[in-house]
């Protein structure tokens, strides 16, 4: 059985090339998603989500997948990562020479049908076929496990729903899981519970959380996930995404703030957060709105204010 004790160092992978501008209002032109993948490869995260190889005409803002995985300028010690939803993005995927692909399927067969047009037993069929694909190649294969926490149409979703598809995830050959609070329902009790259950049956597994920030407990579901065990997160650059069926919602938890939090608290993440700001900063005019994070807006916590001269009176 794995340790829960909390763990020195965490990894952060950050989604915002894919699950933040997917959903953007407005076309991010090619050129600016590279400028903004490369930008993130010189702050020292583990892995960067860049882009969907999906159909344009379900994401039409990632229809330019293979110009930017082409275009990117690759860093060594660098994870690129990209969802693949189907046999023929996979096919697509492994001509780019992807590090990583992860595979989404949802816990909740209401969401599954919303979201994708699929239970999750009709997902993991296809999964099986995406696998074959991949055999032989060095590809890592995560699956991505949408409403762990609960399910906009459902509600609860139960833990032993989660645990069994996880288990048929495995049979298959998928090599790591992400457990995801996709519409922000979670609470941090839900969080430590379901993660010390996963980490307790696979001790093995590379398990990451991916939490949303839609009701406010985005770090907190995050801290309690890494005093139960967990060291791998998604978060998304300056807080962008969101989901369709959660109403308000502000996006992923964000990942200059959460690196911001990990590092306060004497937590590595080998993540230059200098770095991280900068390219926060390039968001705004990027995407043409504000961005939820705070560190990017605030500064660090150990920035330091010249006095006011009143205070000198």
């Amino acid at each position: 059985m794995r340790s829960t004790t909390m763990q020195s160092r965490v990894t952060v992978n950050d989604v915002a090339p894919r699950d933040g501008l997917q959903i953007e209002s407005r076309f991010v032109p090619t050129e600016e998603k590279i400028r903004l993948i490369d930008a993130l490869s010189r702050t020292g995260l583990a892995k960067i989500e860049a882009t969907s190889f999906t159909s344009p005409r379900a994401i039409p803002n990632l229809r330019d997948a293979e110009e930017v995985m082409r275009g990117i300028e690759r860093v060594a010690g660098v994870g690129y990562v990209v969802l693949v939803p189907n046999e023929k993005g996979a096919e697509r995927a492994l001509a780019c020479g992807v590090d990583e692909i992860n595979l989404v399927l949802s816990a909740s067969d209401s969401h599954g049908r919303a979201n994708l047009r699929m239970t999750a037993e009709q997902s993991l069929e296809r999964f099986a076929n995406i696998l074959e694909i991949t055999r032989g190649s060095d590809v890592f294969v995560n699956a991505s496990i949408s409403t762990a926490f609960g399910c906009p149409f459902e509600g609860e979703v139960p833990f032993k729903r989660v645990l069994s598809i996880t288990e048929k995830l495995l049979a298959l050959g998928v090599q790591g899981i992400t457990l995801c609070d996709t519409t922000g329902m979670a609470n941090p009790r839900q969080v430590a519970d379901l993660s010390r259950e996963t980490l307790s049956r696979w001790p093995w597994l590379p398990v990451t959380l991916h939490v949303h920030d839609t009701r406010g407990m985005g770090l907190a579901n995050a801290l309690v996930a890494w005093q139960s065990g967990i060291t791998r997160f998604d978060a998304a650059l300056g807080g962008l995404g969101g989901c369709p069926y959660a109403p308000g919602a502000s996006g992923n938890v964000c990942s200059e703030d959460l690196v911001h939090m990990f590092e306060q608290m004497g937590v590595g993440t080998g993540v230059d957060l200098d770095r991280l700001i900068a390219a926060a900063e390039l968001l705004p005019a990027m995407i043409g709105h504000d961005v939820p994070g705070q560190v990017v807006k605030a500064g660090t916590s150990d920035r330091r204010y010249p006095l006011p001269e009143t205070a000198n009176g």
